[in-house]
């Protein structure tokens, strides 16, 4: 009798100890930082440096920092206890689940989507999934299923329940796949790409080696450059940033901008009850327009960058025509041919460019979007 109850004191006490080490455990890796972000840190002092507004000229074809990117110092008093998120706004929600920290490494993750996981024999982009394996050994490379997206998901933002309400109100698949990536990667980080493209060069090589990696915390590539007067009637914007291929660190403000705005569009056309028409289309809606808009807002937000010294808002003039990655603040934004080569148009190189990093297939474009990913999954 004994023996059985020191067996059982001794079970209670390795259960205690291993739910304690379990907790130490999340701590360790969980910001103590009360701060939704950390303040972004100083460049360096460089003679030859100039902000945004000082010059228009796209010829640049080094590496340069365009803006003084040191963010004012948002300093919260310490506090103990958890706070009371319900009177939050969303993005302060948003910033508090997940805090951004630019100092940390990216993470080592591979984000994709599709109808099937490639041990499916109905996978149909093993060449493409299989470049980005073979370009980023010691990665977590997931292909995340429509069924899989709508749990993790779940997991992810069961804090903040308008997230997940407008993911579930969204009619179209196209709309959820665009929605997904920006989630994934505010939650997670890492490399968000479409399933329909192939890694010609590691991500190890996408940043330019004299920047810091603990200073940047989002790469962006240009989708569309087009120098021409009817630009309007083929791109939405002047300078269209893609959204088919991204890397990010967790919490990065740009990332949690485009959740926010996406979130309470939805539940506004969920109330109107139109989601999808002429005026307020996909692009506009989740795609590369509100994805773009977001990055300029980013790159003038007074919250993040000193802009005293600027003579100008940033915008598409300080992107056209660049052929090497530009820094701006903690973004670098790499040229046309590094996401877009071999389209043969707004001067993007081939596939065999040093820039080249990505290459895309567009294989969605022309896809009904009943086949695209992610579509309606029975809960």
């Amino acid at each position: 009798m004994s023996c059985k109850m020191l067996s059982f004191k001794r079970a209670v006490v390795f259960a205690v100890f291993f739910l304690v080490a379990f907790i130490l455990l999340r701590r360790s890796h969980t910001s103590n930082d009360p701060e939704p972000f950390r303040k972004l840190p100083p460049k360096p002092a460089d003679p030859n440096d100039q902000h945004v507004g000082a010059s228009n000229n796209p010829s640049t074809t080094t590496y340069t920092t365009e803006v003084d990117a040191a963010a004012k110092d948002k300093a919260v008093p310490a506090q103990k206890a958890i706070q009371d998120m319900s009177k939050m706004s969303l993005y302060d929600k948003l910033a508090y689940q997940y805090p951004y920290d630019v100092e940390t490494k990216f993470p080592a993750y591979i984000w994709q989507t599709w109808k099937w996981t490639p041990a499916s024999g109905e996978f149909g982009f093993r060449d493409q999934e299989a470049s980005w394996t073979m370009q980023h050994p010691g990665f977590v490379h997931e292909v995340i299923t429509d069924q899989v997206a709508v749990h993790l998901l779940r997991v992810l933002y069961s804090a903040v329940p308008e997230v997940l309400e407008a993911y579930d109100a969204m009619p179209q698949p196209v709309l959820k796949a665009d929605f997904f990536r920006y989630l994934i990667l505010l939650a997670r980080g890492g490399i968000y790409s479409d399933i329909d493209t192939f890694a010609i060069k590691s991500a190890l090589d996408w940043i330019p080696e004299s920047v810091p990696k603990e200073s940047i915390g989002l790469v962006i590539g240009i989708e569309a450059d087009p120098d021409r007067p009817d630009w309007s009637e083929w791109y939405s914007r002047r300078i269209q940033f893609c959204q088919w291929t991204i890397q990010a660190k967790p919490g990065h403000p740009v990332l949690r901008d485009v959740v926010s705005r996406i979130t309470q569009e939805t539940l506004n056309r969920k109330r109107e009850g139109l989601f999808v028409s002429k005026e307020k289309s996909v692009m506009e809606f989740t795609g590369p327009a509100v994805w773009t808009d977001t990055i300029f807002d980013y790159f003038n937000d007074p919250r993040y960058f000193d802009m005293s010294h600027s003579q100008g808002n940033v915008s598409y003039l300080n992107f056209t025509g660049i052929e090497a990655a530009k820094k701006v603040g903690d973004v670098v934004v790499l040229p046309i041919t590094s996401f877009s080569p071999g389209v043969q148009q707004m001067n993007a190189k081939d596939y065999d460019d040093p820039m080249a990093f990505v290459k895309h297939d567009f294989e969605g474009t022309w896809k009904p979007e009943s086949e695209r990913h992610i579509g309606e999954t029975n809960n």
